[in-house]
């Protein structure tokens, strides 16, 4: 009997516990829906400043997971299956923008491809091309804080897919880039998929490097995140609105795609 109380007791605590967790990430989310200003809402949201930010940033985004793809699974798969010295050390470093202030990533950004840049500065002086303050400096800062999410959980995938397959396709005289192509990639197909949505989530919110980086002009890189923050300043009920708009694409695309790949990519990449 007091073992069955003791159990009991803890469940309540742990109910508790946990509804106090969910209502930090409810609570806001209501707020916003009850503080909305509806009646005007089709209004705001047709307005030009509004569909200018909400297009690039769909674009930018967009762009940014593409890169973040083809950058970032073969990255997962030298820290996850080659033999690099330092591969440690790398993974570190390649998820370090995820915990960096933005403000920190968008002046790495800036000593690195900006004009007076270590990379930037060559590319001003023999081939004129200007980074920061344009689109492209949008589409990078969201590949640099948002490519992590690929890259962890693609890595993730790959430390835990069953080789088997991949040494019996080797055996039968497979070429790495065959194995790569026909096996593993199939396998982490799940995990793939999965980054990329995170991926974009990410980038689609992205804010400090961004304003930091690329500054906020309009219609070239003045994204929803940085039209809100300047709505906040004079106009409430217009970055109450564009909060929510964000909120509303962002959830919809989780909560539609975690059942079909977010389970099988924690479960080791469909494997």
């Amino acid at each position: 009997m007091t073992d069955r109380r003791h159990t009991a007791e803890t469940s309540r605590v742990l109910m508790v516990l946990g509804v106090c967790g969910a209502l930090v990430f409810v609570l806001p989310l209501v707020a916003l829906v009850v503080r909305a200003p509806w009646r005007s809402a089709g209004e705001l949201a047709t307005s030009g400043p509004i569909r200018s930010a909400l297009w690039l940033s769909i674009v930018t985004s967009l762009v940014a997971t593409v890169v973040s793809i083809v950058l970032g699974v073969p990255l997962a798969w030298v820290l996850a299956r080659s033999r690099l010295p330092g591969r440690r050390l790398l993974r570190t470093i390649c998820t370090l923008s995820m915990v960096l202030p933005p403000v920190v990533a968008g002046v790495a950004l800036f000593l690195a491809v900006g004009r007076r840049g270590l990379i930037g500065e060559p590319l001003d002086r023999w081939f004129g091309i200007t980074l920061p303050f344009t689109t492209p400096a949008v589409v990078l800062a969201q590949v640099f804080v948002a490519m992590p999410f690929l890259v962890l959980t693609v890595d993730a995938a790959l430390e835990q897919l069953d080789r088997r397959f991949e040494d019996a396709a080797r055996t039968l005289g497979g070429s790495e880039w065959f194995v790569f192509r026909h096996v593993t990639l199939p396998a982490i197909r799940p995990a793939v998929l999965t980054g990329a949505v995170l991926t974009w989530a990410r980038a689609l919110g992205e804010f400090g490097a961004t304003i930091t980086f690329a500054g906020s002009l309009p219609g070239v890189t003045r994204t929803m995140p940085l039209e809100t923050y300047l709505a906040l300043e004079t106009d409430l009920d217009r970055a109450v609105l564009l909060s929510l708009l964000l909120v509303a694409i962002s959830l919809t695309v989780l909560y539609a795609l975690r059942g079909r790949w977010v389970g099988a990519a924690l479960r080791g990449g469909g494997a």
